[in-house]
């Protein structure tokens, strides 16, 4: 994108938050971590998924607290956090990736929560969700529960 180009604005879902880049951060109890961070650094908490992730906003920024995977010690620390993007066209978007050559965990999946996804791995070794709205569900469709900081 040049620096002249304005990014295209993003179709709603109640199920993600409206930030264009939401961090994943892992941590071991994702309830005592959302606590933690809506305590102390003043977020608060936009959507709970079971007691595996939470979605927790502040301002227009959003982040997202997902669990540690079961084999988190076998797995490199860069690879417990990811980095969500949200963009237009989740399709076009991964033929340019796929076809830079870059390592992608597969073509782009549609999910319950209104979300076409595909992961990707940058040099690093982190890993890049890029997302598309596809439909705006209501979270009480797919079991999730909605916190003080939904909209």
């Amino acid at each position: 994108m040049s620096r002249r180009e304005r990014p295209t604005a993003l179709p709603g879902n109640r199920s993600m938050p409206a930030a264009g880049v939401i961090p994943e951060l892992a941590y071991p109890d994702v309830r005592a971590a959302a606590q933690w961070l809506c305590r102390w650094f003043g977020f608060q908490e936009r959507l709970r998924i079971g007691e595996h992730r939470a979605q927790l906003v502040l301002g227009d920024g959003a982040v997202i607290v997902v669990g540690l995977p079961q084999a988190c010690d076998e797995q490199p620390p860069q690879s417990r956090h990811a980095v969500m993007v949200r963009v237009a066209d989740v399709d076009a978007h991964y033929r340019r990736v796929e076809a830079s050559g870059a390592r992608t965990g597969g073509p782009p999946v549609d999910y319950p929560y209104g979300e076409r996804q595909y992961s990707a791995l940058d040099p690093g070794g982190h890993r890049w969700i890029f997302s598309e709205s596809i439909a705006d569900v209501d979270p009480g469709d797919w079991g999730g529960q909605a916190g003080p900081g939904m909209d």
